[in-house]
């Protein structure tokens, strides 16, 4: 098995139906720009309340990706 090194970098994702769905909106904005994405954490999970009541589900996650 060859060598391999990781980073971590942390996102927050955003979503006005879950936290299932702010991770996977994370993950998927994550996907855009990095590449070799190997596995997330779910670090912190937290809600906003906007002026008209509704709840937005927030997800810090930290997603690691494999250094070429």
């Amino acid at each position: 098995m060859a060598d391999k090194v990781f980073k971590k970098l942390t996102v927050v994702g955003c979503s006005s139906e879950s936290y299932q769905k702010a991770v996977e909106v994370g993950l998927s904005k994550a996907r855009e720009s990095l590449h070799g994405l190997a596995w997330f954490e779910v670090k912190e999970m937290r809600g906003g309340i906007g002026p008209d009541g509704k709840i937005e589900w927030q997800a810090s996650i930290e997603v690691a990706f494999k250094l070429d």
